[in-house]
C-alpha cells in the first residue's frame, strides 16, 4: 500500500471529551487512498519518534481525514498545542485496514465493537454499512463517552456500555455483544480496544463461526515495518509443518494493524 509523507494543515480542532481531541486534516492525496482501519504517523515537535494515530473518518470529496486521539503522554500532550491553520508533518496512510466487502446487500449485517480510544477506527466501517451496522461501544463512565453521536449520525444502531452504569448498559461490551449475535444474523464483526476485550470477542466469534477482524494497538517506532518494535504473534497457515500452520512474529504497523481474529495470539 503506497503512503505519502508531507506537511498538511489542520482545518478543524475539537476537544470531544476530557483529554480526547479530534482533528480534521486537509490532505487530498491521503484521503484519496486511505481506508478504514489504517493509521497516520505524526511527527511532534521536540520528539524523535512519531505518534501513530488511527484514521477515524475519511472524506475523499473534500480531501480530509479525521483523527481522534487521547493524551497518553508528553508527545500526545504536545500534539494538542497544534491549532487550526497549523501544519502537521504526517506519513499516511499506513498499514492494512479493515476488509470491506464489495457486495453490501440489504441482508448483510455487521457489528462493530469498540472500547475507549479503540473506538475511532471503527467509525469508518459504520459509515460504509450505515443502517446495516450495530455499534457496541464501551467506556469507563459517562464523561468518557466519545463518538456515539457520530455513529448514530451515520445511521448505525448504537449500544452504549459503561463500567459504572452512568449511561447505557452497566458492564462490559461482552454481554450486549453475545445478545446481539443471539438475536440477529451477523455476517462480520470488527473490533478494536483492550486486549482482554478482543480476546473474548475472538473466542465468541470462533464458537459462533462468524468472521471477525480486530485492530491491534502497539507502541511503534518507524511505522513502516523496519524497526520491529511493534512485533505481534500471529498464527497463520503457511504449510511449514504437518498441520499447515505456524506462529509468526509480524509487524502491527506493516502487516496490520488489522488482522483476522482467528489468527491473533493474545
Amino acid at each position: 500500500m503506497p503512503y505519502r509523507c508531507g506537511s498538511y494543515h489542520i482545518i478543524e480542532k475539537t476537544a470531544i471529551s476530557a483529554g480526547v481531541y479530534s482533528y480534521m486534516i486537509l490532505c487530498p492525496e491521503v484521503a484519496a487512498e486511505a481506508r478504514p482501519g489504517q493509521f497516520v504517523h505524526i511527527k511532534v515537535e521536540g520528539f524523535t519518534l512519531r505518534r501513530p494515530i488511527s484514521i477515524c473518518d475519511i472524506d475523499r470529496k473534500n480531501g480530509w481525514v479525521r483523527i481522534v486521539f487521547e493524551i497518553r503522554g508528553h508527545g500526545t500532550a504536545k500534539l494538542t498545542d497544534a491549532n487550526v491553520g497549523d501544519s502537521i508533518d504526517m506519513i499516511a496512510p499506513l498499514g492494512n485496514g479493515f476488509t470491506i466487502p464489495e457486495d453490501i446487500t440489504p441482508s448483510r449485517r455487521i457489528v462493530t465493537v469498540g472500547g475507549g480510544i479503540g473506538i475511532p477506527p471503527l467509525l469508518g466501517v459504520a459509515k460504509v454499512f450505515r443502517e446495516k451496522s450495530t455499534a457496541i461501544l464501551g467506556f469507563r463512565s459517562y464523561d468518557k463517552v466519545i463518538l456515539a453521536n457520530d455513529f448514530k449520525q451515520n445511521d448505525a444502531r448504537v449500544i452504549t456500555c459503561t463500567d459504572d452504569g452512568s449511561v447505557g448498559f452497566k458492564g462490559s461490551v461482552i454481554l450486549p455483544f453475545e445478545s446481539e449475535l443471539a438475536q440477529n444474523d451477523v455476517d462480520m464483526v470488527y473490533a478494536c480496544g483492550p486486549e482482554p476485550m478482543l480476546a473474548a470477542i475472538i473466542e465468541i466469534c470462533k464458537k459462533a463461526r462468524i468472521n471477525c477482524e480486530v485492530s491491534l494497538e502497539q507502541r511503534m517506532g518507524c511505522g513502516v515495518g523496519a524497526c520491529a518494535v511493534c512485533a505481534c504473534e500471529i498464527a497463520r497457515q503457511n504449510g511449514t509443518d504437518a498441520s499447515g500452520s505456524c506462529n509468526n512474529m509480524l509487524m502491527v504497523c506493516k502487516d496490520g494493524p488489522v488482522f483476522k481474529g482467528e489468527e491473533v495470539v493474545l
